[in-house]
């Protein structure tokens, strides 16, 4: 089955640049970010990154399996950022690693992930759910079109954008009416373009995309909108479990739901389906929710 075009688009040519990291030393890695004038550095950014460095500390043939990381200070996207890898653990099954992202000498990202070697056992997946594949679904160029007239501007421009990712919401109504909904929501993604068959850039590849559309499952429940100014979003911690092995340049299927929410925090979870209905990957995040009527500068 075809992944897409043999050649990645240009803004996924840009995030591979992005998740090659200069080595500077032993455990010390060097990362650029995208001008695209976002205000701070994606949080997915950062976990991609993060878990190259990890990565590229680790000799065996091994793959991640879990990723647990902090987002402690907004990043600065006009600047460098320096991932430093602490070698925790070297098992004959499992490695561990610690990454701290530094950015004008202060730690603004945290994380532990571990690394297995292939190993067989029992499996079992939860079902994907029933939606329609994403054929069936209008592009972001054909949404627009469609939509032009209702969709908010921020996220008519974002859709217009040629991004790394290609998304395909299976219900977008809760972007033309401010009617709470259930805080649940089905995206189709998939990186805009083949990637090479390197298990472990995949993984950080999604790893990237899962931090999209995470926290923006909770305001469903509450009629708002990622893009609302009245409110201050920000991912506070983010975990990623990799079940079985992915292709992020296949079409997958991101179930996000939100059991929670309180004390100026969502919390959220999601799973990756393949198109044929195997779970490959889990995710957990909680944020931050605030109104700004209330809004402080976190230091």
């Amino acid at each position: 089955m075809s992944a897409g075009p043999e050649q990645p688009s240009r803004a996924l040519a840009g995030l591979m640049e992005v998740l090659d990291l200069e080595r500077l030393e032993v455990n010390l890695f060097r990362g650029i970010s995208p001008q695209n004038g976002w205000q701070r550095v994606y949080g997915g950014q950062v976990l991609g990154q993060a878990l190259v460095a990890a990565g590229r500390t680790v000799d065996e043939p091994r793959t991640a399996h879990s990723l647990h990381g902090y987002f402690l200070l907004a990043g600065d996207p006009t600047h460098p950022i320096l991932y430093e890898v602490e070698r925790i653990r070297d098992g004959s099954s499992f490695t561990t690693r610690r990454v701290k992202a530094i950015q004008h000498g202060r730690p603004i990202f945290a994380m532990s992930v571990s690394f297995q070697k292939d190993e067989e056992g029992f499996a079992h997946g939860a079902a994907m759910p029933d939606v329609p594949p994403p054929e069936a679904l209008p592009s972001a160029a054909e949404r627009v079109a469609e939509l032009i007239d209702a969709l908010p501007a921020d996220m008519r421009s974002y859709w217009q954008r040629e991004n790394p990712i290609e998304l395909r919401p299976v219900d977008v109504s809760r972007y033309l009416s401010r009617e709470p909904h259930p805080p649940v929501q089905h995206i189709w993604l998939k990186a805009n373009g083949r990637l090479p068959d390197d298990p472990r850039l995949h993984q950080c590849v999604l790893a990237y995309a899962s931090d999209f559309t995470l926290l923006d499952t909770a305001l469903i429940a509450h009629g708002k909108l990622l893009f609302d100014r009245d409110i201050q979003l920000a991912s506070l911690d983010h975990a990623l479990w990799l079940h079985r092995p992915v292709r992020a340049d296949e079409w997958l299927l991101y179930s996000q739901d939100s059991p929670s929410a309180s004390g100026a925090r969502g919390f959220c979870r999601g799973s990756f389906f393949t198109r044929d209905g195997e779970l490959v990957a889990s995710t957990a995040q909680e944020g931050l929710i605030r109104k700004r009527a209330t809004a402080f500068v976190i230091k």
